[in-house]
């Protein structure tokens, strides 16, 4: 049997071996810069609370904005509740990328980032416009930029809300809380916080937090109002106080190794994703948070406490005392600056 060479092949399609090259060439070209079906994207989002609560919506709102102006070519998978890592891992997860993004809160950070800790001063705050003032101006792009130290990129902040005290005992004024132990996330300026009331503070991952208010290992805790109605802690205190005394909120982040990977296309769409679900958050938490107040009216299973003026007024004067404490770490100027941006 004839052998097959290259030559024979030629020779049969009757095609001079110069000819072939000829039309061979624009083929090749045309291989060459015809751009390549676009890389699919894919981006773990790790966060620890539940699908019901404003970073839990937001996160589903970003999946599906992303997905959409992406038309599949960047995959966003939730991991809520802790399912993936914890704030703390997904941390280092995102320093050693293989972690795409997250939203911790900001007491997560201020190991590295001590300015962070501002967001944890107690009573810092007069109401959610001062606070979206600070956020969206020039104190805010700073911290976003500040993170970049620890090789991550800022993206943007997520509200959850204001966060509210709960117990076994009414706590109208600071002296109630004496003597008893609350969960804090790690931050100085949280243990401080309780000190400065005469409580004990201890720090506890947020998934352990409903078993140990149940076994009554801790007395109390603080959270928004969303957090204390999805993960039930209503059911096992028996009272809540309406102090609005901190504020609870996330900074999204990215690692700069895959950051850096993206195109200029890629960014855009994360970027303006990020935005809309960031503006489509602030309203949500707002609205999730009085319905979780009202679901909690509904159970009967706690007494809810409305401060007065004027035990309101006892909060305010205890706790912010400790704001000169911090002038070092946090910075002084920054204090006073975010105090003055509500005037």
């Amino acid at each position: 049997m004839r052998r097959l060479t290259r030559k024979t092949i030629i020779r049969q399609l009757g095609l001079q071996p110069r000819r072939l090259f000829t039309l061979l060439v624009p083929l090749f070209l045309l291989a060459a810069i015809t751009p390549a079906p676009a890389a699919q994207v894919t981006i773990k989002f790790s966060h620890v609370v539940a699908t019901d609560t404003p970073k839990g919506q937001a996160a589903l709102y970003f999946k599906r904005l992303v997905e959409q102006k992406s038309k599949g070519t960047i995959r966003v998978e939730v991991y809520p509740n802790a399912s993936l890592y914890s704030d703390h891992e997904a941390i280092e997860a995102l320093s050693l990328n293989v972690l795409q993004m997250a939203a911790p809160a900001f007491a997560k950070f201020t190991r590295f980032v001590p300015e962070l800790q501002l967001f944890d001063l107690p009573f810092l705050f007069e109401n959610t416009r001062h606070l979206h003032r600070v956020l969206d101006g020039n104190v805010g792009r700073a911290l976003l930029r500040s993170v970049s130290k620890r090789g991550l990129v800022g993206l943007g902040f997520w509200d959850n809300g204001f966060k509210q005290l709960t117990a076994n005992r009414p706590l109208v004024y600071p002296a109630d809380a004496a003597g008893l132990k609350f969960r804090i996330m790690n931050s100085m300026v949280l243990a401080r916080q309780f000190r400065a009331l005469g409580a004990q503070p201890e720090v506890l991952p947020f998934a352990e937090v409903y078993g140990a208010l149940q076994h009554k290992t801790i007395d109390g805790q603080e959270n928004t109002l969303s957090n204390i109605y999805s993960k039930k802690f209503f059911e096992v205190q028996k009272d809540l106080s309406l102090t609005n005394h901190g504020y609870l909120g996330y900074l999204v982040v990215t690692n700069q190794l895959f950051w850096n990977q993206l195109t200029d296309r890629q960014k855009e769409i994360i970027t303006s994703s990020l935005q809309e679900a960031t503006a489509y958050i602030r309203g949500r938490a707002a609205e999730l948070n009085r319905q979780s107040l009202k679901a909690i009216r509904f159970s009967g299973k706690t007494r809810i406490h409305d401060l007065t003026p004027e035990q309101r007024h006892a909060w305010q004067t205890r706790l912010r005392k400790i704001y000169p404490e911090f002038y070092d770490t946090i910075g002084r100027r920054l204090i006073e600056d975010t105090v003055a941006a509500e005037q």
